[in-house]
This record gives structure tokens, sequence and C-alpha cells, in this order.
């Protein structure tokens, strides 16, 4: 009941925030208008407030991300790569792995097309690609390494926590004040971030783990993979977040029906093969660097994972030169 509650509290909050709408994520990554990210720092910085509470109390204790190394160049290649391709396929789709939940309740046809990419993504990842990193990996001897950015800096956790939440709210003021408000949405991204952070505060008080969506993509690719290949080892023990994602897309669902008006704007639409594209490559991106704009941005920035910051600064950075290129 916990992860439905957490899930469905999600994808409601994506759609109260906007995210219904490709062009929020397009327009973001081509820096045309800063909502999106407004939404994440909000998100984030209330969440660095919740794991130092939860943290503080010693209701749970939450271990950063550790780098995913893929045996080719460096300990977070893995981050970079899949980062990489995780902003790439945001950028060409207008989707992240959660968003497009949002845009399926709001009968939004480019997150149908997304899902389906993502789908063939999870599945290629689990049957395909994620062996083939193992063995390089094994080859290269390269090992996970869990390092914080307070580490890295010389100074304390709460330091470092104070950094952030002071360079979060100088960025979500700044782009409040001198640019404009998305066309369309119903509040402000810093508030939309606000309500998606309640689904964290609810993850971390039942429980005790942070919300993340990216790994249902693996959990159902692996289901999948096991029962069109007859290879049991790559079916799921389990399903936690693969419930976590259905009861987003419920949540969002339910919002859209009972108000109505958070979605009346309408939505950009994306080229349904460029959707699946962009659906595949950031499921294998997100599943490569261990994490997508949830589970390594709003989670595990927050928990100063050093992996997060260098994942999502790659994703915005691919975005950008995708977005720029392609729209």
């Amino acid at each position: 009941m916990a992860t439905i509650l957490s899930g469905a509290s999600f994808g409601a909050a994506m759609i109260a925030a906007g995210f219904y709408n490709p062009a929020v994520v397009i327009s973001q990554l081509r820096f045309e208008n800063w909502h999106m990210v407004q939404a994440f720092l909000a998100a984030t910085a209330s969440s660095i407030a919740y794991y130092a509470i939860s943290d503080r109390a010693g209701h749970s204790k939450l271990a950063p991300r550790a780098s995913s190394p893929i045996g080719l160049f460096a300990t977070y290649d893995g981050n970079i790569v899949g980062g990489a391709l995780l902003g790439a396929g945001m950028a060409l789709s207008g989707s992240c792995p959660g968003t497009l939940f949002a845009q399926m309740a709001a009968g939004v046809h480019t997150g149908f097309y997304a899902l389906a990419g993502a789908v063939a993504g999870g599945v290629l990842w689990t049957g395909v690609l994620a062996p083939q990193v193992a063995r390089s990996r094994e080859r290269a001897g390269s090992k996970p390494e869990t390092v914080t950015v307070n580490e890295y800096l010389g100074v304390s956790k709460p330091a470092a926590m104070l950094l952030y939440e002071a360079g979060f709210a100088a960025v979500i003021v700044a782009t409040t004040l001198w640019t404009p408000r998305f066309p369309g949405t119903k509040m402000s991204g810093a508030l939309g971030g606000f309500l998606i952070s309640l689904s964290q505060l609810a993850s971390i008080a039942t429980r005790g783990s942070m919300i993340g969506i990216s790994g249902s993509y693996g959990e159902l690719g692996g289901l999948l993979w096991a029962t069109l290949t007859g290879d049991k080892t790559s079916k799921p023990k389990s399903y936690p977040n693969v419930l976590f994602a259905v009861s987003a897309g419920a949540g969002a669902l339910l919002l859209t029906k009972l108000f109505p008006a958070f979605v009346e704007a309408p939505a950009y639409e994306v080229a349904p093969p460029v959707a699946v594209l962009g659906g595949a490559l950031m499921v294998v991106g997100a599943r490569m660097a261990g994490g997508c704009t949830s589970g390594h941005g709003i989670s595990g920035i927050s928990l100063l994972s050093t992996s997060s910051l260098i994942t999502i600064a790659t994703t915005f950075a691919a975005g950008f030169v995708v977005a720029s290129l392609v729209y």
C-alpha cells in the first residue's frame, strides 16, 4: 500500500505540474523555458530536507548511489554514457521515464509511443546489453564506487546540503523572476516541484526508501525477455518498481478525471517514430547509468551522490545538443 500511495501521489503531482505536455521537456532542454528545472530543483531541495530530517531522527539510513562503471574509460563511464543516452532520448521523445505516465493519463499520444519504446528499451537492456556490460566491467576490473559530493569537496554533509539548497534556491528565484512562465501551466515550476517532492516524503516515511521509476522498465524487460526466450535467470523475483509506475499512471489518471482543468491546455505531439526511438534510448541510458531524472536526479542528488550529479549533468548537456538539432 505504501508503494501505491507514493506512486499515485507522484503521478498526480506530474499532472498538476504540467508535465503531461512534451513541450515542457523539449523547451527546457533547449533552455527556452525553465519550468522543468524549477520543478526539478524544488523537488530535489525538498528531498534534501526530508533526507536530513530522516537521517537525523534515525528513521531510515538511505545510502548514496554508487557509480555505474561499464569498463570503457573511467569509474563513472556508465553514468556519462548512460546519462547522454537518457538526455538524447528525453529530447527526442519530450518525455522522461516518469512523465510519460502523465502524458498517457492526459491522452497525449506521445506518451503511448514513448512507453512502447521504453518497454523495448527495457527488453534490449535486460536481455542483450546488460550481460555485455557485465562482461566488459569484469574484463576491465571496474567496480562501483560510492563517493559523495561532500567527500570530494572535503566538507561536512550539512555544509554540502546547505550549499546545494542555496544554489537551487538562487536558480529558482532568478528564473522565476526573469524568465516567462510556461504557457498553459496552472502553477509555477517551483510549486509543482514541491508537490512532486511530497511523493518523496511519503516514500521515505512509509517505505524507508526514495523514489525512482526507471527500474520498472528493467523489471518489465526482464519479465518479457524471460517469457520470449525461456531464460529464467532474467525474470525478476518481485516488481516493486512496476507497482510504483502503475500507481503513478493511476494517480495521474485520477487527477485528470477529478480536475480536467489541469490538462485543458493543448499539448505538443512528437512524431511517433521519434517518440519510440526516444523512449528506447532514455530507458537504455537510465538503466546503464543506474537511474533517471527521478532516481538519480530528485533522489540521488539529494543524497549527495557524485554519480547522480555526473549523470544528470550529462543528461542535460546531451539533451541540449539533441533538442537543439532536432527541434
